[in-house]
């Protein structure tokens, strides 16, 4: 009962920061802009020819749906990893930085149950960020739209080209924004790593980014196609390939467990170097 009081007291503090709520009205923007972009003559007609070309009615498939996982699979990547990071690398460096922590911790509670309770509070925001971009972009898209419409994904780096009539279409989508939600907790636990080691919120946020970044550009360089699966960016993608028919199912899960070690090994690190730390 102790343990649930102190997280929902980590929530409302995480809550109560202004730049918790940064990512959420950026990305807000942002959808507002690309769909006003994608509705300009030149992009309008890129679509239509990709969709035309292979047999698919214009006006069936340039609805809700489809520019949904537009706004998602183009924004995200890297916004999304600056948001995370942005909250992950803050919520144990700024408390050391202000000097609440020291006050923390003459409190009987361990090292441990507090830095889990705060990996919790990151897994949180992190799964409300995402799912507040899924919701929100089906939700402006469809209105602008008017509708739903069936789901078209084109993604040439992931060799996938789908399309979906609604009902699948939908289930597809949100499965994937959930998988996304998922693989997104890899960059807040890599953020709350470098968060607890000696140094500032704002460097762990920019470490954590040159790491993402980092893999990023060497899992997309034609040289190491070969090793594309070693690189963390590429099972952060494996969201994207629940779209394939038929699902690769067996990949996904190698994904899955590879990013869920890889969680668990960051958390490790941070907790066991916060708590050798003389604050």
């Amino acid at each position: 009962m102790l343990a649930l009081r102190q997280f929902l007291h980590e929530l409302f503090k995480l809550f109560a920061r202004k730049r918790s709520y940064i990512g959420f009205g950026a990305f807000f923007l942002l959808q507002i802009t690309l769909l006003f972009c994608l509705q300009l003559p030149k992009p309008k007609q890129e679509i239509s020819q990709l969709l035309t070309r292979n047999g698919l009615m214009f006006d069936e498939y340039y609805q809700g749906l489809t520019l949904a996982i537009v706004i998602i699979a183009f924004t995200f990547t890297l916004l999304g990893a600056l948001y995370v990071a942005l909250v992950g690398g803050d919520i144990v460096a700024k408390e050391v930085e202000d000097g609440t922590m020291r006050m923390v911790l003459c409190r009987p509670i361990s090292r441990l149950r507090l830095l889990t309770i705060k990996m919790a509070a990151c897994v949180v925001y992190t799964i409300l960020l995402v799912l507040f971009l899924g919701v929100t972009a089906l939700l402006i898209s469809t209105i602008y739209r008017g509708g739903l419409g069936k789901l078209f994904i084109y993604i040439s780096e992931e060799n996938l080209f789908a399309f979906y009539d609604t009902a699948p279409g939908l289930w597809r989508y949100a499965r994937s924004v959930m998988c996304l939600a998922y693989s997104t907790i890899v960059i807040a636990s890599l953020a709350f790593m470098f968060s607890c080691f000696n140094v500032k919120p704002a460097a762990a946020t920019i470490l954590t980014l040159s790491f993402f970044m980092g893999d990023l550009v060497l899992q997309n360089l034609p040289y190491f196609q070969s090793i594309r699966h070693y690189f963390v960016t590429y099972h952060f993608g494996f969201w994207v390939r629940t779209y394939h028919d038929p699902v690769p199912w067996h990949a996904i899960g190698i994904s899955v467990v590879y990013l869920t070690a890889l969680t668990q090994t960051f958390w490790l690190i941070g907790v066991a170097r916060f708590c050798t730390r003389d604050l």
